[in-house]
């Protein structure tokens, strides 16, 4: 045991471990024992046993046990001695055994080690001729090689150059082509005066060849004996040439291309008549007739896989474009737009004829040649350029749309509004005809041009949607008059003092006839309906409209494309077409309301059944409501937010005019209660009034109604509830209308007739309530 693990300060010997020992043992042997705690403490320990005076009665009991369990641990540790003992002699056995049998081992490892090092050495004594054979035999067949090459090179230079000089094409192609491999085995050896030599004449060789056979293509097609040289022999010569630096084959094939196109450049050059847009079609039936002239007669001249029929289709192309483009610039005056797109229709007809026949593996190795993506290869080719141009088409396409928009504006002078049916919603007839148009015109675009063009067309559509949102929809709702609501609440103000109190509700009838206004016809509700779904109807197209275009445009454009200040714009149509219908009913409730708030509520003695007033309001919603939802059938959405707007501009002016019918007496107040809760009822059934399908009202309009209505209800609840004692009246008032304010609290004390002094005393009340 180590000297600073003990510690000798007491009488006891107290054993102290290290914080990682403790904790090791912890581990080892978990323990909850107060005695076996690192900071153990005697005195806490025996006051823990003994807390209280009374409990040092067990005090034998707890020295008995504490005996029993020292002895038990002191039986522990003997036994953990004396098996320690026996452990430590044996494990010193165990240590001795095995240091003898490693001995043993390395002696074993050191013999073999020194076997294998002689092994070794008696191999590499074997194998050192083996090795020396090997290196010579590897040696000896490189240099037979070379040999054999070398005469193969320098057999094979003299027959080319005899073969070259009696233009025997056929038998040079494979001897040349094993030359060329041959002479890359000798690249490294340059620097040797007879191989440098032998590759110079190879070089001149091929140089010869280049020369020669292209000497022999210009004799043959140019020259003035055309038939000296036969085509087989230029078609053995082609073989030749594909083995040839790939120069010579580009230039003989430029060349003869041109060759060939030289007939059309003279007959469509820029001086000829034919050479204008109208006699577009011949250039092309020129190009045609060649190429079937040309495979037929030269079809076989030359390798498939030099594609010379197409690479003539493709200088075509090219040529075509450039004089084109020149005569176009000289003579921009002359295009009109029937030309311009009677010369794109043929050339888009041309192209897709030219990208059916040929691959168009000659364009990928062009690298001058744009770059189409996935379009066919010919697409474009040519047609790339009228595309300056079609500014002409977007002009043209703006002065139809002109014409369009002042034929819609005078048939809707004319023509009556269309009638939903069960399958389709009333809209104008104009608004499919423009976006036929629209239509059209976008796939006519693509065709030609899906760039800048493409965004010109695009803010022509926007300028033309905009007119049609002003000039046809939004022009053609009818007008609401306005003046004859004064004159005729006028007149309700003047008859209604001549009644007789007790003639209040009999004669009432009458006068809501006299006081009636001038309000929209059935055709006139159709048509502003027929205005709102058109609105819809254009507003959706639109959003489809605007997707396509960004479908159809270049990806880098289509960022620019946004039509929602169109949309915008049928909104627009769509809120005023609305708001225009919930005037017009209110224009024709005016009236009720006015004559109920002229009626001498102080003098009603009785509570009858729902006054005329109310009987006229709901005649007034059952013609009405049902004509615009018939026309609203396939735009719900709308027919609802009519419904809510109405709801949320009418029920306010009833409340407003509940608060104008003063002097009030109970009885009125009653009465106007039970009036309030028929109109309530009429109104949360608004949306299905008059209809023989009894539908629920949609829950957002409900909400709108019982709101607005209950707080109708409230207020008149109030009226009825007196005003004595102040506070309970107060109290009243604020419990039934939590939200209404000081200034509402003085209409209902008028409508109570309630005196300015009394009146003082129940405000003060009201400021001073706390809820």
């Amino acid at each position: 045991m180590d000297d600073d693990l003990v510690e000798d300060d007491s009488p006891d010997l107290f054993i102290n471990f290290t914080p990682e020992v403790q904790k090791a043992i912890a581990e080892v042997l978990p323990s909850k024992d107060p005695l076996d705690e690192p900071d153990f403490n005697s005195i806490d320990y025996i006051n823990s046993l003994f807390p209280t005076e009374q409990s040092l009665s067990n005090i034998d009991e707890v020295v008995s046990r504490m005996e029993t369990k020292i002895q038990s641990i002191d039986n522990e540790i003997s036994t953990v001695v004396r098996g320690q003992i026996t452990a430590s002699q044996e494990g010193r056995q165990s240590l001795d055994e095995a240091q003898r049998v490693i001995k043993q081992l390395f002696t074993h490892i050191k013999t073999i080690k020194e076997k294998a090092e002689k092994s070794e050495e008696m191999v590499r004594e074997i194998t050192r001729d083996i090795k020396q054979l090997d290196c010579a035999k590897r040696n000896l067949t490189l240099a037979i090689t070379t040999l054999n090459h070398l005469h193969m090179l320098v057999g094979g230079v003299d027959t080319l150059k005899l073969l070259t000089q009696r233009r025997l094409y056929g038998e040079i192609a494979l001897p040349l082509q094993a030359i060329s491999e041959v002479m890359t085995h000798f690249e490294t050896y340059s620097d040797i005066p007879q191989i440098k030599s032998l590759s110079d004449q190879v070089k001149s060789i091929h140089v010869e060849l280049a020369e020669q056979i292209t000497h022999d293509f210009k004799e043959a097609f140019s020259g003035t004996n055309k038939t000296t040289i036969p085509n087989k022999q230029l078609a053995q010569a082609c073989l030749v040439v594909s083995t040839l630096e790939p120069k010579v084959k580009k230039d003989l094939l430029k060349w003869f291309v041109n060759l060939q196109l030289q007939e059309y450049n003279h007959l469509f050059q820029e001086t000829e008549d034919t050479a204008w847009l109208d006699k577009i079609d011949k250039r092309y039936a020129w190009i045609k007739r060649h190429l079937l002239e040309f495979e037929d007669r030269l079809g076989n001249l030359f390798p498939q896989n030099w594609e010379v029929s197409e690479r003539i289709a493709v200088q075509f192309c090219q040529n075509t474009r450039e004089e084109l483009v020149k005569i176009m610039a000289k003579r921009r005056s002359e295009i009109d737009v029937k030309l311009l797109l009677y010369a794109i229709q043929k050339t888009a007809t041309f192209e897709n004829l030219l990208s059916r026949r040929f691959t168009g593996v000659t364009l990928r190795d062009d690298e001058s040649e744009p770059d189409f993506g996935a379009k066919p290869p010919f697409t474009g080719l040519i047609g790339v350029c009228f595309i300056p141009h079609l500014e002409i088409y977007i002009e043209s396409i703006d002065r139809n749309l002109a014409d369009l928009i002042e034929r819609f504006v005078q048939d809707s002078k004319q023509s009556q509004p269309t009638e939903a049916t069960d399958t389709q919603a009333a809209i104008l007839p104009s608004c499919p005809d423009l976006f036929v148009f629209y239509k059209k015109s976008m796939i006519q675009c693509t065709q030609l041009d899906n760039g800048q063009s493409m965004l010109s067309l695009t803010k022509t559509f926007q300028k033309y949607l905009h007119e049609y949102s002003e000039r046809i929809l939004q022009n053609n709702l009818p007008k609401i008059e306005s003046q004859s609501i004064g004159t005729s609440v006028q007149l309700l103000t003047r008859d209604l003092q001549k009644i007789s109190t007790s003639g209040i509700i009999q004669n009432f009838s009458s006068l809501l006839k006299e006081g009636e206004i001038t309000r929209f016809n059935k055709d006139e509700l159709a048509k502003i309906c027929c205005i709102l779904s058109t609105a819809e109807y254009c507003l959706e197209t639109t959003q489809q409209l605007s997707d396509k275009l960004k479908e159809k445009i270049e990806p880098g454009l289509a960022d620019q494309i946004d039509l929602s200040k169109e949309q915008d714009n049928f909104h627009k149509v769509i809120s005023n077409s609305i708001q225009i219908l919930v005037q017009d009913l209110e224009n024709a409730c005016e009236p009720a309301l006015t004559a109920m708030s002229k009626i001498q509520w102080q003098n009603v003695d009785t509570v009858g059944d729902q006054s005329p007033y109310i009987t006229a309001l709901t005649t007034h919603f059952k013609t009405t409501i049902p004509i615009i939802r018939d026309n609203l059938s396939h735009t719900r959405k709308y027919f609802t937010q009519f419904c809510i707007k109405f709801a949320n501009s009418f029920i306010p002016k009833f409340i407003q005019n509940i608060y104008k019918c003063k002097p009030i007496n109970t009885e009125g107040a009653e009465q106007l209660l039970l009036d309030t809760h028929m109109l309530k009822t009429v109104l949360l059934n608004l949306p299905s009034i008059a209809s023989q399908i009894n539908r629920q009202a949609p829950a957002s309009y409900t909400k709108v109604v019982t709101k607005g209505m209950t707080k109708a209800e409230m207020i008149l609840k109030v009226v009825m509830t007196p005003v004595d004692p102040s506070k309970a009246f107060v109290e009243q008032y604020k419990k039934l209308l939590p939200d209404c304010q000081l200034n509402d609290f003085y209409k209902i004390l008028d409508m109570k007739s309630v005196k300015r002094q009394e009146q003082a005393v129940l405000v003060e009340v009201f400021k001073s309530y706390k809820t």
